[in-house]
């Protein structure tokens, strides 16, 4: 470990830029990407900002430990799919809850009404073809200039990079999974 010395002075200038509705992506094969996305909706939401969360792979009963504290505080999370796809008996059915779920989410992007608009694990219809990209790169595009837009999932198309103000990619360097231990209610679901 090195040790260093901290900062005394501000490492950067304040920008002096417009405030405007960001696109933020959390992509990449590490842990974090829809942790760090419910990170800024209970931010935002204790902020007393409005906010939803659609789940594009998560079924609509799922009670994760964000639902449960989504609840608590008022944080509207609606389900779209019906799970992975390894887990669908349907693929043509999931792909229609995308397509319909996108329906939902793209009127409340462009509605301008909400603060943040989370789209967890967008990427994965987006990459099996079931969302046209253009129609969500448009939308993002024509999105009321206040409006924040996050969105998660690995392999994000480079277009949605392209147009994004913020891009975090989780790099996973290990991973208990890796070590043949299960998932842990509380980390992971």
């Amino acid at each position: 470990m090195h040790i260093e010395t901290p900062p005394t002075e501000k490492p950067y200038e304040k920008p002096e830029g417009e405030r405007r509705g960001l696109i933020i992506v959390n992509t990449g094969n590490g842990k974090g990407k829809s942790t760090a996305a419910f990170g800024l909706a209970f931010r935002a939401t204790g902020r007393g900002k409005a906010v939803k969360v659609y789940q594009f792979m998560k079924v609509p009963t799922a009670r994760f430990g964000e639902h449960r504290l989504a609840e608590q505080v008022g944080l509207p999370i609606e389900g779209l799919g019906d799970g992975f796809s390894w887990k669908s008996k349907d693929l043509d059915h999931s792909a229609q809850l995308a397509r319909d779920g996108w329906e939902k989410a793209k009127a409340d992007i462009l509605s301008g009404e909400l603060f943040l608009v989370v789209l967890d694990e967008i990427t994965y219809p987006l990459i099996y073809g079931w969302l046209p990209l253009q129609d969500v790169l448009d939308t993002l595009k024509a999105r009321p200039k206040d409006v924040h837009v996050c969105l998660t999932g690995r392999r994000c198309p480079q277009e949605i990079i392209d147009m994004a103000d913020t891009v975090t990619e989780m790099t996973m360097i290990k991973h208990a999974f890796q070590a043949g231990i299960p998932a842990q209610r509380g980390i992971e679901d």
